[in-house]
This record gives C-alpha cells, sequence and structure tokens, in this order.
C-alpha cells in the first residue's frame, strides 16, 4: 500500500514537472515539431522521468514513511495538537515573512530564501510545540485542581515529566509481578496507597503472553494478573491509567519499567526481589509488598488445610511442591509420591522472606501429626 501510494505521488509529480518544464526543455533544444512538443508528450516524458526516478528510491521513502508512521502512532493526542497548531503557527510566520521578498528581481530572494523560511520556521515550531506543549496549553485553558485528592485534569489526562513536591502524590508503576500476586488489589481497597496507578503496556503485553502459555501453572498465573488488572480498573478505588509508550532499544521488561519510573519520577510497585534491588542501586524508590508483609509480621497459624496439586519434586527426599494461585510455594512432606494429583495438606510452618512467602506442610492424611512431631 505505502508503494503504491509512493508511486502515485511520483507519477503525479513527473504529470506536473513534464507540464511544466517540458517546453522549456524543447526550447533549449530548438525541437519544434507539434508531433514532439506538445502538452501530451511533455506529460508522458515527464511521468516516464519520474517513475524511473522512483524505483531507485521508493525504498528508503518507504522506510522513512514507516518511521512516520510509528512516530505519529505512538503519541498521543493530547501532544500532537500542540506540536501540529506550533507547526501551523510556524508556517504562518514563514509566509509573512517571505510576503517582504516577493517583488525582489533576484531569484534567491523570491524564490529559494521562501522554501528555507517554511523549511526552517515549520521545524522550529514543532519543536517547540513537542517540548514545551504542558506550556502552550496552559495559554488555552487553565488547570484545574481537585482539592479534595490532590489530583487535577491534567495528571488524569498525560503523562508528565516531573517531580514531586512534599504534598505531591507519585505515580505507582505497577510490574507484571505485582499484578499476578494479587494482593496489589487487597492493598488498594484499604487505602494504604494513593495517586495514580499506571500499567505499562508492555507490562500488559507480558501479561498477555503468560496467559497465552502452554503450560497450565504460568497460564492461570497470567489470567489472574489480567483479572486483578480489569478489577482495579472496574472498581476506581484509585485511578488506573496506561502508559502507551514503549523503549525499543530496551528488550527486558524490568529494565523498561525502571527507565519509565526515572522519567516520570514514580514509585514502582513489586514484589520481585531482585527488580527491588536494581532499583535500588539505580536510585529507583520501590514499594515493595512482600517487604510490607514482613514488616507488618502475619501470623500462619499451623493446621490449616489446603487444597493443592503437586507439580514437581522438592529440593530435599520425598518432598514435593505445589503453588498456589498467587505463586507461593507449599513445600510438602512426602508429596513427591503424588505427583500431578490433588492432595489435601495442613499447614505445619510458614518462612516469610523479601523474596517471598514459603510454607511447609503435610498431607492430611499422615499418620505422624505435629505434636508427635514436635
Amino acid at each position: 500500500m505505502r508503494k503504491r501510494m509512493i508511486q502515485l505521488i511520483f507519477a503525479l509529480l513527473g504529470i506536473g514537472a513534464g507540464y511544466s518544464l517540458m517546453p522549456m526543455v524543447w526550447r533549449m533544444a530548438h525541437v519544434t515539431s507539434h508531433w514532439v512538443n506538445n502538452i501530451f508528450i511533455d506529460m508522458v516524458v515527464g511521468l516516464a522521468v519520474f517513475v524511473l526516478i522512483s524505483f531507485f528510491v521508493i525504498d528508503p521513502l518507504e522506510r522513512l514513511v514507516q518511521k512516520i508512521e510509528r512516530f505519529l502512532t505512538n503519541e498521543k493526542p493530547e501532544k500532537m495538537i500542540p506540536e501540529l497548531v506550533s507547526t501551523v503557527i510556524g508556517l504562518v510566520i514563514a509566509v509573512l515573512i517571505s510576503l517582504l521578498f516577493t517583488n525582489s528581481q533576484l531569484f534567491f530572494l523570491n524564490t529559494i530564501l521562501p522554501f528555507i523560511l517554511v523549511i526552517l520556521f515549520a521545524y522550529l515550531g514543532f519543536i517547540v510545540g513537542q517540548n514545551r506543549f504542558n506550556e502552550l496549553r496552559k495559554l488555552f485553558g487553565r488547570h484545574k485542581k481537585n482539592v479534595l485528592d490532590g489530583s487535577s485534569d491534567q495528571a488524569a489526562g498525560e503523562m508528565l515529566e516531573r517531580k514531586a513536591g512534599d504534598n505531591f502524590h507519585k505515580y505507582k508503576l505497577l510490574d507484571t509481578n505485582i499484578l499476578i500476586d494479587g494482593r496489589i488489589y487487597d492493598l488498594v481497597q484499604t487505602g494504604f496507597l494513593e495517586g495514580i496507578l499506571v500499567v505499562p503496556n508492555f507490562v500488559l503485553y507480558e501479561l498477555q503472553y503468560i496467559a497465552d502459555s502452554g503450560d497450565s501453572v504460568k497460564r492461570v498465573r497470567g489470567r489472574r494478573g489480567l483479572d486483578i488488572l480489569n478489577k482495579l480498573r472496574e472498581e476506581k478505588v484509585m485511578p488506573v491509567q496506561m502508559y502507551d509508550g514503549d523503549f525499543d532499544d530496551i528488550q527486558e521488561v524490568d529494565s523498561k519499567l525502571l527507565k519509565l519510573a526515572k522519567m516520570i519520577d514514580a514509585v514502582v510497585v513489586t514484589n520481585d526481589y531482585n527488580l527491588n534491588k536494581v532499583a535500588e542501586f539505580q536510585n529507583v524508590q520501590v514499594l515493595n509488598v512482600n517487604a510490607l508483609a514482613k514488616s507488618l509480621k502475619p501470623r500462619v497459624i499451623p493446621g490449616e488445610n489446603l487444597n493443592v496439586m503437586i507439580i514437581k519434586k522438592g529440593t530435599e527426599r520425598q518432598q514435593g511442591v505445589a503453588y498456589l494461585d498467587d505463586g507461593t510455594m507449599i513445600v510438602v512432606e512426602d508429596g513427591q509420591y503424588y505427583m500431578n494429583q490433588k492432595l489435601s495438606v495442613e499447614v505445619t510452618s510458614a518462612l516469610q522472606t523479601d523474596a517471598g512467602r514459603m510454607i511447609f506442610a503435610k498431607p492430611v492424611h499422615s499418620k505422624r501429626g505435629i505434636r508427635e512431631k514436635n
């Protein structure tokens, strides 16, 4: 489609150039025959020349068009409008300045200089609109602030590169693990978090990839993360925004998340121990749900019954490993004898670390009870 469009443009340009320029060429070549020097032949010659040129330049032009398409697709409407307005203003200024040279007899002043001015002022207008669009928006509307929650219409409509003040609620960036974990929903319900939750598109794509995995365990975890995200958006306890941008030069989702956090001066909400350590090294503020749970020191009561499926062997002899829906690992005594089977187990103890929670259990029908073990 792009190639056909470019070829059509070149064809129209060739017809126009042949119609305008070929009579001059025939006069310079002293061609007076009406069989050659006529409008139809002029347009055909111009068309043939430009079609021939298009074969050499169509591939670079197509790549340029693709880059422009990607740029326009990733740009937000509220950012494109100031860029467009400032570009038009730049073009108007260039035309007004060019009017001063319309009566000049110099070819440079009445032809070349206006063309240069149009390109220069259009570029300057675009740059001003791209980098100063927040200030341009303030010229056309007042910044409305909600006194109750400290948020604003401006914050609700766009992603801002800004620094936090003393009474400012930073954006809360959610990573993939925190959505799969699910505790972020309960935390939001309690009202301990404030501000705006931000879910980047690359996190959403990773969740979708996990939800489409061939591994049943991963598939359940991915779908759980998508369900938690939908519940957060539907219940509207906290505003949830999507970030449409991406970082093509970065492959890992965690690295993209940290770069975005630096860009918008946000806080990363996670339960990933390794991401927490990397963020601390890069001076990015992190809210670790596991660290919060550890500080609250939740009590695990021995004797609680759970229904789990043993999916692999443990590191110690005869142990089996199962997982809850949120990814919590359960180490079951003698569990390797019940591989890929549903099993009712009784919790014996639990261990909470910065890396997550680990539960130890034994089959309910085990002859040796907790007291006998002690």
